[in-house]
């Protein structure tokens, strides 16, 4: 896990999250949705969907499409804090999707559509961004996505340091990387 620290503590962000923060832990006791075992390993994650936001804008966003959404990581955090932008939540483990929608309950989360299939089984539609953290290579997930992948949808891949392997093997040539605090931010622009 890497370092709290990393990220400045925000008390604002602690209290708005604090009911998140404690639905999961109590939750992956049970059911193990997430590796995170305390409030800052949480909290951590919950940071980390959004670092990359500081260096993207979000206003000609409408529409996102997160892929593997399992504990809610980048997708419901930033429907908190996004509520006029609509995100459909792909996540085939039924007792992540359970999760989903007690967060998505908790929070009245209106603008969050959970759909309980494999993004490969969902008939497409228009998205603006398809969001995606430790699901799979890139490669394999842009095979994954192709249903959505129109021209102008822009992709927002949490990754690792192996990405620039991923991105050599997938032939991807038209990217941008915003590596922040040990973890790669990669954005897509088909």
């Amino acid at each position: 896990m890497k370092s709290f620290n990393a990220f400045r503590y925000n008390k604002t962000m602690y209290k708005k999250y604090n009911n998140f923060i404690k639905l999961i832990l109590s939750y992956n006791k049970i059911h193990k949705i997430t590796g995170a075992k305390t409030k800052d390993e949480v909290l951590w994650h919950i940071k980390d969907s959004l670092a990359p936001f500081e260096q993207i804008e979000l206003k000609d966003i409408k529409k996102v499409l997160d892929i593997g959404s399992g504990a809610g990581f980048p997708a419901l955090v930033l429907a908190i804090e996004y509520p006029d932008i609509e995100f459909f939540l792909v996540e085939p483990l039924q007792k992540r999707v359970a999760f989903l929608y007690l967060i998505k309950s908790t929070y009245n989360l209106q603008n969050v559509t959970i759909i309980s299939k494999r993004v490969e089984e969902i008939d497409s539609f228009k998205v603006d961004l398809i969001t995606s953290r430790a699901v799979t290579k890139v490669g394999d997930l842009l095979k994954l996505a192709k249903n959505f992948l129109y021209e102008g949808v822009e992709l927002l891949l949490y990754k690792g340091e192996n990405v620039y392997q991923e991105l050599k093997k997938a032939n991807i040539k038209n990217y941008n990387i915003i590596d922040k605090n040990d973890r790669i931010y990669l954005r897509i622009k088909l």
